[in-house]
């Protein structure tokens, strides 16, 4: 067989995209080019490495192969890019960094800074829950992540960077609002908006009701801090989230943080990635920012005293 580099990276891109007008954007090329590319490449192989179902494309048992094998290749060129990139300094490089929905609040502001002081690299954010996250983590994907506590057994480095306080929050006119400790028996008469199973906000109050062998009424399930934000200032029950999602609504007044007994839950906040990856000079440098920075760039929300605005003294 006779392929090229170029035509694997064309396929792998139209099999990561499960799109051939996808991977002609991200390649800047015509889509006729790419279909071109797939079809010589499919020719030199001897059998088809895609089937068409309507409009949708999927890959064949030796598509499957030639994805991996193709995504091998691609990786040992990065290694090759990467080391050659070590002996320039980190005036310019390439970061892939991938952050739960929750971190998506502070993560720009960090990116921001650092690409202040590093104008020369870029920088590929993906925002996804927990699940997806770590599935990017086991594949090798990104560079780093940055989430909760990763748990569970895969093979991984975590540091943690800066605290990540979760907190009750309810809407303006309930009735715990501007109450003062409030017991967690009293807490748990109420219902509660919550995160998916599986994600990081959502074991970590399970721990927290495990520990203290108690249980809590949920009325629904919501994938994203927004979602439950906007369910609570509706009434639809209380809340329980990262501090770092409030900034907006505590600064409008639009929410309270209730004072309760146990609370805030004080987790942290993890950069983290895969046990011995090898960084390229770009990565590491970004490691070292967050880990020394991280926790002087972002500020923690400050809500109101028991519900209410502190007073002027």
């Amino acid at each position: 067989m006779n392929f090229t580099f170029r035509q694997l990276k064309l396929f792998e891109s139209v099999a990561r995209n499960s799109s051939f007008t996808r991977a002609a954007e991200e390649l800047y090329l015509s889509q006729p080019a790419v279909s071109t590319q797939i079809k010589q490449l499919e020719n030199e192989v001897g059998t088809p490495l895609f089937e068409r179902m309507g409009k949708k494309i999927f890959l064949t048992e030796a598509g499957r192969e030639m994805y991996e094998f193709s995504r091998s290749i691609a990786k040992k060129f990065d290694d090759v890019s990467m080391i050659l990139g070590e002996m320039k300094g980190v005036k310019r490089g390439h970061l892939d960094i991938v952050v739960t929905s929750t971190a998506e609040c502070f993560a720009p502001y960090l990116l921001a800074a650092f690409c202040k002081q590093h104008s020369g690299i870029t920088v590929n954010l993906d925002v996804t829950n927990r699940e997806a996250l770590l599935r990017q983590l086991a594949d090798n994907i990104p560079d780093m992540a940055i989430m909760g506590s990763p748990q569970g057994g895969m093979d991984l480095e975590a540091d943690s960077f800066m605290s990540n306080p979760l907190v009750v929050i309810a809407p303006l006119n309930h009735p715990l609002s501007g109450s003062g400790r409030i017991p967690l028996q009293t807490l748990l008469k109420e219902s509660f908006i919550v995160r998916e199973k599986g994600s990081g906000t959502r074991n970590a109050i399970q721990i927290f009701l495990e520990q203290r062998g108690l249980t809590m009424t949920t009325t629904m399930e919501m994938s994203r801090n927004e979602a439950i934000k906007h369910a609570v200032m509706a009434g639809l029950g209380l809340g329980i989230v990262s501090i770092h999602t409030l900034e907006m609504e505590l600064a409008l007044d639009r929410l309270v943080v209730l004072n309760v007994e146990g609370f805030p839950i004080l987790k942290d906040w993890y950069i983290v990635h895969r046990a011995g990856k090898r960084f390229s000079a770009a990565a590491q440098t970004f490691k070292e920012f967050v880990l020394s920075e991280g926790g002087n760039i972002i500020k923690i929300p400050q809500p109101k005293t028991n519900g209410k605005k502190k007073q002027r003294t």
